[in-house]
């Protein structure tokens, strides 16, 4: 007899989301276990084997979803809870987040779940739903080859949060489609993408539309900037930025459109599992760079000749161009010489001849993060090439003539026999990009934004008990003698509630973040018990809703000048929320967009800003320059094409009444004034405008502008 499903069945009872917890993602388990004194059981490759088995068995996956909704061994809830009428919206679906959604939705409430980053669709066949929200009949996985994609071609479908664009290598990200696919199949859920929380959609907003609940599980944003000479010159920049740009534009795949130049030596500044995957993620992306890059400069110089393909480049430019085609040249000339020898060619010593990938920690490698929490990652990419310098705090950034890195400047640090540390002679190391490792912090942004409704307590937000009195949560443990996941109540009743990095309890890591979620549903669900539903409407007709609210689709796209074009999107909620002087974030998705022979049209998340809004029409206007390879592609999009406009985002322009106020416009950046100037004059101030332009031809939108303004001055280079 086959055991497997058994043994699943019993592992999914405390850990339904097993599919998200397992092998290489952390070492948590193994470093409790009791054998300390001998190699420890490894129970995530334990939990990942026993997945595993179940999924290769015919119709596998739909074994385990099965196993996860009725679970015979699962004593306290062997099947999903009768409808609660209650709905509960989920801001970010990272690991926490998308765990909450799974129990809450077991429990018997409708889910919403929203997320800032784009999050590709999947085909209707396999998740029972398009890109427009409309359900549809879905067909079962007979074997998970059907779901399975090549690591290294896959598209960044942007659900799973850190578990999509942080952990990189160390994980199969296939195992993200089984859990999407877990919550999406399910009509008491929804989920959009590029909805920014606290811009496209309030608290009160949530409150408005019939949620009877808000959850935060937007993890950790604020990466840690270190303070030094030269710290955010061209070259450096912090590792989750590298990270998260390098997932989700594409740029990493060979067939993208993105570009992220990435010059070698790096130097990673960090010791945490955070550098680990930026310094190996760091060292295979710039291979597949130069020769992207090689092979379009000659399929350039091919169909318009070297002076057309060079002709636009600066001396820094030209240099390293230059650099990177001599690059890709070696490394082309050492995979045919391995081809001939019938042997693997040796990319990695071209890498480190060319000044290779380093970490630098200020400790031992047997302090840092990354060994006592997995060292198996540390052996991993030492084995792949990455060089660990021990000890070396870093002082200062060398830039050269243009203003680019040139190399780092460190401290050497020494433990004495007393055990403490003290700084010695100073170390520099050659270094074209420098990649800053060195933390995150809390995503409290909303307490900025909104003080009354998220307030602090240090750097986490402030918890309170089921009577909205402050309480004090246990700080840095996953298993607290007492959840306290409740961040503020309402008047009427209504919570919100908040898990993983933001919390103090569950920060740190993927497992916690799950384990938060799994630890504090019940807490939820027994506040919402109190209430009645804060909407009488069917799920159909609230889904309904938020599928016009929160679906951007082009509504048209107008030729102003001969680079410029004006892309009118259809995104109610977006033109609702939207301030002058707040901007948009503007992508197509992967799976939508059209294909070369070798190159996939994916547009990079283009900053735009609002040029007007519609409301009552549900239209923003965003100006597009056409000046590289994403914003010229603004120009295909075709009516009625489904599209991500994250925002309105950053802080809206300060109207002021009963003044005059002087607007300075040069080219597209008169874009931005449209609004501002309009709003100004409501407000009774006298605007004076002055547009500047290259040439005549360039003007654009002159209506909307002369509307904006008492007074304007047009300015052109031209005689």
């Amino acid at each position: 007899r086959d055991w497997s499903s058994d043994v699943c069945s019993s592992d999914l009872v405390d850990n339904p989301m097993a599919a998200g917890t397992g092998h290489r993602i952390c070492n948590d388990c193994m470093k409790a276990c009791i054998y300390q004194r001998q190699d420890p059981v490894d129970i995530p490759q334990v939990e990942t084997r026993v997945l595993k088995d179940v999924l290769a068995l015919p119709w596998g996956f739909e074994i385990y979803s099965l196993l996860t909704r009725w679970n015979p061994l699962n004593l306290r809830t062997p099947y999903p809870k009768a409808p609660s009428g209650k709905r509960v919206l989920i801001v970010g679906m990272g690991p926490a987040g998308f765990t909450l959604a799974h129990f809450l939705m077991n429990d018997g409430h409708t889910v919403v779940g929203i997320d800032g980053l784009k999050i590709e669709p999947l085909a209707p066949a396999l998740s029972g739903i398009d890109a427009r929200g409309k359900r549809s009949a879905f067909n079962p996985v007979r074997d998970i080859a059907m779901l399975h994609e090549e690591l290294d071609a896959r598209t960044m479908a942007g659900f799973g949060g850190v578990a999509e664009y942080g952990i990189t290598v160390r994980w199969d990200k296939n195992f993200l489609k089984l859990i999407r696919l877990l919550l999406e199949r399910r009509n008491q859920f929804a989920m959009f993408g590029g909805v920014r929380f606290g811009g496209t959609l309030t608290l009160e907003d949530a409150y408005a539309m019939g949620f009877d609940h808000v959850a935060l599980a937007i993890g950790a944003g604020k990466p840690t900037v270190l303070d030094m000479p030269n710290g955010l010159a061209r070259g450096v920049r912090t590792a989750s930025d590298f990270l998260m740009a390098l997932q989700l534009t594409g740029a990493a795949k060979k067939d993208s459109i993105a570009n992220m130049q990435l010059r070698l030596p790096v130097v990673v500044i960090g010791g945490g599992l955070t550098a680990i995957d930026t310094a190996t993620e760091s060292l295979a992306y710039y291979t597949v760079q130069v020769e992207k890059f090689l092979q379009r400069y000659e399929t350039l110089v091919t169909e318009r000749g070297e002076a057309a393909a060079r002709g636009a480049w600066t001396d820094e430019e030209r240099a390293v161009a230059d650099e990177f085609l001599a690059h890709a040249r070696a490394i082309r000339e050492e995979r045919a010489a391995a081809a001939k020898a019938g042997r693997e060619p040796d990319v990695l010593s071209l890498l480190r001849k060319w000044g290779g990938v380093t970490i630098a920690y200020r400790r031992r490698l047997i302090d840092s993060p990354s060994y006592t929490l997995n060292h198996e990652e540390v052996q991993k990419a030492l084995e792949e090439g990455i060089w660990f310098a021990e000890c070396l705090s870093p002082t200062a950034i060398d830039v050269d003539v243009g203003g680019a890195v040139r190399a780092i400047r460190l401290v050497r640090q020494t433990l004495g026999e007393d055990g403490k540390w003290s700084a010695g002679g100073e170390v520099e190391l050659p270094a074209r990009s420098v990649l800053v490792a060195a933390g995150t912090q809390p995503n409290t942004v909303l307490a900025r934004e909104d003080a009354a409704h998220f307030p602090l307590d240090g750097k986490y937000f402030r918890a309170c008990d089921e009577e909205g009195n402050p309480v004090k949560p246990e700080a840095s443990i996953s298993k607290p003698t007492e959840e306290r996941v409740l961040l503020a109540r309402r008047d009427d009743g209504r919570f919100v509630s908040y898990f993983g990095d933001v919390h103090p309890s569950f920060f740190g890591n993927v497992v916690k973040a799950m384990c938060g979620a799994r630890q504090g549903y019940p807490i939820i669900s027994r506040v919402l018990a109190n209430g009645k539903p804060a909407a009488a409407q069917n799920d159909a007709a609230f889904f309904a809703g938020l599928n016009r609210d929160l679906r951007p689709v082009i509504h048209e796209v107008v030729r102003l000048t001969p680079n410029i074009v004006e892309v009118v999107v259809h995104a109610p909620q977006a033109a609702r929320s939207f301030q002058p002087g707040q901007f948009y974030r503007l992508q197509n998705f992967e799976t939508l967009a059209p294909k070369t022979a070798d190159t996939t049209l994916n547009m990079e998340g283009l900053a735009l800003t609002g040029a007007w809004v519609a409301p009552e029409k549900g239209l923003v206007s965003t100006i597009v320059l056409e000046m590289g390879g994403s914003s010229s592609l603004c120009a295909q999009l075709k009516p009625g094409e489904p599209v991500v406009l994250m925002g309105p985002t950053g802080s809206a322009t300060e109207i002021t009444a009963d003044e005059t106020v002087v607007l300075v416009g040069g080219g597209l950046g008169n874009a931005v004034l449209f609004s501002i100037g309009q709003a100004l004059r409501r407000a009774g101030s006298k605007v004076l405008y002055f547009a500047g332009y290259k040439r005549v031809i360039d003007r654009y939108k002159v209506a909307e502008i002369e509307a904006a303004a008492d007074v304007i001055v047009w300015c052109c280079d031209e005689a």
